[in-house]
């Protein structure tokens, strides 16, 4: 899995992300409502919950924030209904694009969705058209510089957790898992004090696509701008090797 600089691509998402602090907040609100309502207010008993925690502290979402969005998720009446919505599609040269939405309103969403990859000349595809091109996985991004203990060390904790790979970058270690695996294994490392640039449940793709075309490389930006620029948006997938 190496060759691809996972950290470089949470580093400029993070970068994005403070300049837009009040979406990233919002997101967070709407996945805590939705992992609520379908599970519960407590995280132990909440795996998918527990998973938008994590997510939420990765991206330093205070946690009195992150206790109001449960509170509130929790109480009775006055709550939006989110729903699920996944598209699928495809970018210049044929570059495979998967994008997560939460909405309260799916025809709003699909056509909003639909537009933004027009806008890069992209186009919209069925259920499944690129999925098979990504594998579910549990993936934790660990900072160099923020890291204190031996690779070998950390490798061995993460595997003796639950761990499936571990993998050096030059500025960054990944920690891949089964999704099932995943809340023990973040969970292990957070109880080692190990800070975690990411940790997710995420689409990793199976092969990058290199764009060498100026026109391109301008088209699929264009689609993951408007596409970050969209509310309803909450995660977006692809295998363009940045």
């Amino acid at each position: 899995m190496s060759g691809h600089s996972k950290f470089a691509n949470i580093k400029h998402k993070k970068e994005k992300n403070d300049a837009a602090k009040g979406k990233i907040f919002t997101m967070i609100g709407r996945e805590i409502a939705v992992a609520v309502k379908e599970g519960g207010p407590d995280p132990s008993n909440n795996f998918k919950l527990a998973q938008v925690i994590a997510k939420a502290k990765a991206n330093n979402v205070p946690n009195d924030t992150i206790e109001r969005g449960i509170k509130k998720a929790a109480g009775e009446g006055g709550a939006v209904n989110y729903e699920t919505a996944t598209y699928e599609g495809y970018g210049p040269s044929g570059t495979a694009i998967i994008v997560r939405c939460l909405t309260d309103n799916k025809n709003r969403t699909a056509a909003n969705v639909r537009n933004c990859f027009t806008k890069g000349q992209g186009s919209i595809g069925t259920q499944g058209c690129v999925s098979y091109m990504f594998d579910e996985k549990g993936q934790i991004i660990i900072d160099k510089e923020e890291c204190d203990m031996d690779a070998d060390d950390l490798m061995m904790a993460a595997l003796d957790a639950g761990a499936e790979d571990f993998s050096e970058e030059d500025d960054s270690y990944e920690i891949i898992t089964d999704p099932a695996d995943f809340e023990n294994v973040r969970k292990a490392l957070e109880d080692a004090g190990i800070a975690m640039a990411s940790a997710e449940v995420t689409m990793i793709p199976q092969n990058y696509v290199t764009l060498t075309e100026e026109a391109d490389i301008v088209n699929i930006g264009r689609i993951l701008d408007f596409l970050d620029d969209d509310d309803d948006v909450q995660e977006v997938f692809h295998n363009w090797e940045e």
